[in-house]
């Protein structure tokens, strides 16, 4: 009984089951104590299924309650149905017996009329043969008689006789497909000499008309060739009589050694033999527009394979690319001249005809691509690494400052990097099929040198000179070295769009998408090296605070110079003050005809942090200075209270004031020496002023 049919009593709802779970399709025992066993008890779950039982007995009882009568009718209808079925059995019994006979009856008419067909047929065959018989004697004995060597030679117009007899020869073929008899074994024979012997003299023929570039005959023969379902063999025949000879004269090693073009002479002579031997074979079967023969494809099936078979035969070196610029020039060579091969293809079959050729195919995948790719990988990014890879020294710069107003780079990596980026896309090493991976080994290029920019900096540079004895030709190297970089990756930068466009006209057909996205990498290698900048400049000051930072720190050694020493009155600043900002009036003076931006920004952000530390210093020493005061001071008061005298102040200048003294005289040197800079500068004199209203308050003396 179905499932939707069966009305259970609804279980209580206090029971750990419901009615629902016995009549499951995968009701199971065992899963159902397994399922209901981990909520409740198992002595629970019988007086449960207890409950439940008694439900299901009570439903029981009210239903055989409720139909009684039907079950008590139900067998009383059954009487007497056996006696009923025994009188059906023998009338049925009899008609079938009927049936079977009209069956048999209809299939014995079936296959009477069936032999008769089929005999009927056999005749209307057998007549057919003896019709098409006749045909075959009369259109052997026909061709016999205008095929003999005689008649053929002696006739002017050979092309009519050709013609007629193709034409008996497509009704001779159709007699001998129709007829059944065994006889027509002995004339296929004949009908095979009758042939070999036609279409020698259509051959013949046929190269003759070519010879004499006779379009009219060569029409007619081709059609010939047509009607004879025999494309392929004169096809074929233009192959052997006609381009082989011609090929074999070229393809050797001879001609591809001696002569100075190489493979390109090869490529412009069987050009030549297109546009010259086959040029009127082209023209009557290919061009559309002119009067033409369908069917034939001698460009593919004549020329290109043939030129194929002997270049893979005699001429296989071409395909190594053990010497990538001779591989180079090979592979341009064969490009154009596949190019120029598909501009014969005046339709759009016949193009796809050549395309679409397995050998074309094979042809193209003889050329070793990746191979030459990593060779000139190899070639162009080994040159670059070993100058990236060589150690640092002033030989890593090209020259001297001069060479940072000329539009040229600073440094031999950047030089190399460049030319080697160039050189990817140059006419002798680009190829077009390896676009991708070309433009992916220029990112490449440029994420190593940024790589390599990175680590420089963090190299540690050995201290060639004294700080003290300074002169212009003790710049440190590091110093140098890093405004090189700093202008070569600007320079970079400001060049990378030219390269984009030299890399847009390497495209044959740049899309938007593809453009957009050589942009947008391009524009993602800008950012990376800019985010260089920064760290290069906090080199740069860096370089240039050290020096001055040293001189300045002599600023504590003033409290030791007046102490109990009874110098006069301070007038001069110290000499630290000059020395501190030597080096900066210096290399203002060396680079600010060459990079004035740079240097500009590279002082400004040196004086502002130069100054902080002065600041820093100038408040150490006050301090101490104050310190030190207030401690003699209470030193003297003590001793004054033990021995009980009060001595009167001393006249004149102390020597803490002379330290004040001192130090506003070198303060107001200093900002003086910083706003000369900035002046020259063209400047922020904003800066020089707020720093030194931060430091005269704390160095004026309190008389």
């Amino acid at each position: 009984m179905p499932k939707e049919n069966i009305n259970l009593p609804r279980a209580p709802k206090d029971l750990c089951f419901t009615e629902l779970d016995f009549v499951q399709d995968n009701f199971d025992i065992d899963t159902f104590l397994q399922e209901h066993r981990k909520n409740t008890k198992l002595e629970t779950m019988r007086d449960d299924l207890g409950i439940y039982l008694k439900l299901l007995r009570s439903a029981m009882i009210d239903l055989i309650n409720r139909d009684y009568t039907d079950f008590v009718n139900l067998s009383s209808n059954l009487i007497g149905l056996d006696k009923a079925i025994n009188n059906l059995q023998i009338p049925l019994g009899q008609l079938r017996e009927e049936v079977m006979q009209v069956r048999q009856t209809l299939d014995d008419e079936i296959a009477t009329i069936s032999n008769n067909i089929n005999e009927s047929k056999r005749i209307k065959e057998y007549k057919q043969s003896l019709f098409s018989l006749q045909h075959i004697y009369r259109s052997l004995d026909k061709l016999k008689s205008v095929l003999s060597l005689n008649t053929f030679l002696e006739t002017s117009d050979k092309v009519d006789i050709l013609e007629q007899a193709a034409a008996e020869f497509n009704q001779l073929q159709f007699h001998i497909s129709r007829c059944k008899l065994d006889i027509i074994s002995d004339k296929g024979k004949d009908k095979e000499r009758l042939e070999h012997s036609y279409m020698t003299h259509l051959n013949e023929f046929f190269l003759a008309c070519i010879q004499e570039k006779n379009s009219a005959l060569l029409i007619r023969c081709l059609r010939i060739y047509v009607t004879l379902d025999k494309i392929m063999d004169a096809e074929e025949l233009v192959k052997k009589e006609v381009v082989s000879p011609l090929i074999d004269s070229l393809m050797n090693i001879e001609n591809l050694q001696i002569d100075l073009l190489g493979l390109q002479s090869i490529y412009n002579r069987l050009l030549n033999i297109l546009t010259i031997e086959l040029k009127q074979l082209l023209d009557i079967t290919l061009h559309l527009n002119r009067l033409s023969v369908k069917g034939f494809n001698f460009l593919v099936n004549s020329f290109w394979i043939e030129v194929e078979e002997k270049i893979q035969q005699y001429l296989k070196c071409i395909f190594a690319p053990g010497d990538p610029v001779l591989f180079h020039s090979r592979y341009i060579a064969t490009l154009e001249f596949l190019e120029k091969l598909e501009a014969e293809c005046v339709t759009t079959d016949s193009l796809t005809a050549l395309k679409e050729n397995a050998q074309y195919k094979n042809f193209l995948k003889k050329w070793n691509l990746p191979v030459y790719f990593q060779i000139r990988f190899q070639e162009i990014a080994g040159a670059v690494e070993r100058t990236l890879t060589e150690p640092i020294s002033p030989a890593s710069i090209r020259g001297n400052l001069e060479i940072l107003i000329e539009n040229d780079f600073s440094l031999y990596a950047t030089y190399v990097l460049w030319n080697n980026l160039q050189r990817i896309w140059a006419d002798d090493v680009y190829l077009y099929q390896l676009f991708h991976l070309f433009w992916k080994f220029t990112l490449q290029m440029c994420a190593r040198f940024q790589t390599w920019s990175q680590t420089m900096l963090k190299e540690i540079w050995p201290i060639e000179n004294e700080v003290g004895n300074f002169s212009k030709a003790e710049y440190s190297t590091k110093l140098s070295f890093l405004i090189c970089l700093d202008t070569d990756i600007q320079r970079i930068i400001k060049i990378l769009p030219s390269l984009l466009e030299i890399v847009r006209w390497k495209l044959k057909k740049p899309t938007q998408t593809v453009v957009k996205l050589l942009k947008d990498s391009l524009c993602e290698t800008t950012k990376n090296l800019e985010s260089i900048l920064p760290e290069i400049t906090n080199e740069i000051v860096n370089e240039l605070l050290n020096p001055c930072i040293i001189h300045l720190k002599q600023v504590s050694d003033i409290p030791r110079l007046f102490r109990r020493t009874k110098r006069d009155v301070p007038t001069k600043p110290c000499a630290y003050v000059k020395n501190a900002l030597a080096f900066l009036i210096s290399f203002h003076t060396d680079y600010n005809k060459v990079i004035p931006e740079n240097v500009r920004y590279w002082l400004i952000t040196a004086l502002s942090v130069l100054t902080e530390h002065y600041l820093d210093f100038v408040t150490d020493v006050l301090t101490s200075v104050q310190k030190t005061e207030e401690s003699l001071r209470r030193l003297k008061k003590i001793r004054d209270k033990s021995t009980g005298s009060f001595s009167s102040d001393v006249q004149g200048i102390s020597d803490d004031e002379k330290i004040r003294i001192q130090l506003q005289v070198d303060v107001q040197s200093y900002t003086n020496m910083v706003g000369f800079i900035i002046i020259n500068l063209l400047s922020m004199e904003i800066l020089v002023i707020s720093n030194y209203r931060f430091l005269k308050p704390h160095c004026t003396v309190e008389l």
